[in-house]
């Protein structure tokens, strides 16, 4: 089999509402670029990464010399060709490398007739289980619905996504109002759900005296664990050593440099595997047999998906035997999908791992059209940027943080 056609298309997708972060929002929308690679039986094996637009779709095009007539059985040597480690300092195609790696474990297991679980050693389990992954919300500017800043307002969310989806873990963003006022509704969230596991991640924006605190002041709770509380290895020891609750993270520990630095003199236990961020799906189960060696937890990441990045998360967390905790999704923030059937559905907080050949799913052609002509039209956003304070941008560590009480709501193009 060889690859013979190469497409890419940037598609803009809604949320419910902006999702805020640390360091800027989602704009009501998530930005995604879909890749296609043709085989000369006929077979499409699909990826996705994140944003981009044009400049990611002229990425994908100037890899043509390099993908056509490529055998996708190959993937170590298509690893090298396109994301040899001391070339990747200058070309940064990681998450181009994973989009493509993606495609071709697709084209195998349709081929071969096989999910793409059962390429990477096989399952160990039917369903994954999610976290609700709670965030501060702008209203959407159209509906007035769906803020989230005060506590009756994430209690309520909260509530309705378990009634929901049956999540019985839950993840609250931070790092977006002053760490006090986020410590009360962390508490809050926590309360509302005593049999139910919490997790808190500030998006590395603290100082680790802040860290420390914040982290002292949870330790009697129900924690999976505080994630990215500070940036870099070092903040993250300073923290560990003050701290009795587990340390995760999917910043600074995204590579095997990093990954053998952490092992070395652990910052982080538990290690977020992003199938993105490691470049595909099978650097995460190299990067999960070392954590499974050292004894490190592991939980599956989620960098703002699709359906065909979570089919691969899916697939991941279908075959990891440390899978450690409930993974991450911002999928249920969507209002659609561009997947043939639309939406994953939730299951008892649980997705179902995809049975078909391959991811397992398959392009709803007019969804993507539709959602093409809504990028066309919208263009990017500024992630690193808040709506709602133009000017803004966040220190490292912060204290430029949002006022709780200010309730309105930034115009956003939808």
């Amino acid at each position: 089999m060889k690859i013979t056609d190469l497409r890419a298309t940037t598609v803009s997708v809604p949320l419910e509402a902006p999702l805020r972060h640390a360091n800027g929002c989602h704009w009501g929308r998530f930005v995604r670029t879909l890749i296609e690679l043709e085989a000369d039986n006929g077979l499409i094996g699909l990826g996705e990464l994140g944003g981009g637009g044009e400049s990611a779709e002229s990425a994908l095009q100037g890899l043509r010399p390099v993908l056509l007539g490529h055998d996708p059985a190959r993937l170590e040597e298509l690893r090298f060709r396109l994301a040899n480690p001391t070339a990747s300092l200058y070309n940064n195609r990681t998450q181009i490398a994973a989009a493509i790696e993606f495609a071709c474990l697709d084209l195998l297991g349709q081929a071969w007739g096989v999910p793409v679980s059962e390429l990477l050693g096989g399952r160990l389990r039917e369903r994954v289980p999610f976290a609700s992954y709670c965030f501060f919300r702008y209203a959407d500017a159209k509906t007035g619905q769906g803020e989230v800043r005060t506590a009756a307002q994430l209690l309520e969310y909260a509530r309705a996504a378990k009634a929901r989806h049956g999540f019985r873990t839950h993840k609250l963003k931070g790092g977006v109002f002053p760490p006090d006022y986020e410590l009360e509704l962390y508490r809050a969230l926590a309360a509302e759900f005593p049999g139910d596991r919490v997790r808190f991640d500030p998006n590395a924006v603290w100082s680790a005296e802040q860290a420390i605190r914040f982290g002292q002041a949870i330790e009697g709770m129900n924690n999976d664990y505080l994630e990215d509380p500070v940036f870099g290895l070092a903040g993250m020891r300073r923290t560990r050593e003050k701290v009795r609750v587990p340390l995760a993270t999917n910043t600074v520990v995204v590579n095997f440099e990093q990954l053998a630095a952490n092992a070395l003199a652990t910052a982080a236990d538990v290690i977020l595997l992003d199938t993105t961020f490691w470049g595909g799906i099978r650097p995460c189960l190299k990067a999960a047999g070392v954590c499974e060696t050292f004894q490190l937890g592991v939980a599956v990441h989620s960098s703002g998906e699709l359906g065909i990045q979570l089919a691969t998360m899916l697939h991941l967390g279908a075959v990891l035997p440390n899978l450690s905790f409930a993974a991450d999704a911002h999928y249920h923030h969507l209002r659609d999908d561009i997947i043939a059937g639309g939406l994953m559905p939730y299951k008892d907080g649980c997705l179902a791992v995809p049975n078909a050949p391959g991811l397992g799913i398959q392009l709803d052609r007019e969804k993507v059209k539709e959602y093409a002509e809504a990028y066309r039209r919208l263009g990017n956003y500024a992630y690193d940027q808040d709506p709602g304070r133009p000017g803004w941008s966040a220190l490292l560590p912060n204290d430029r943080w949002a006022d709780p009480r200010d309730d309105r709501t930034p115009t956003i193009p939808r």
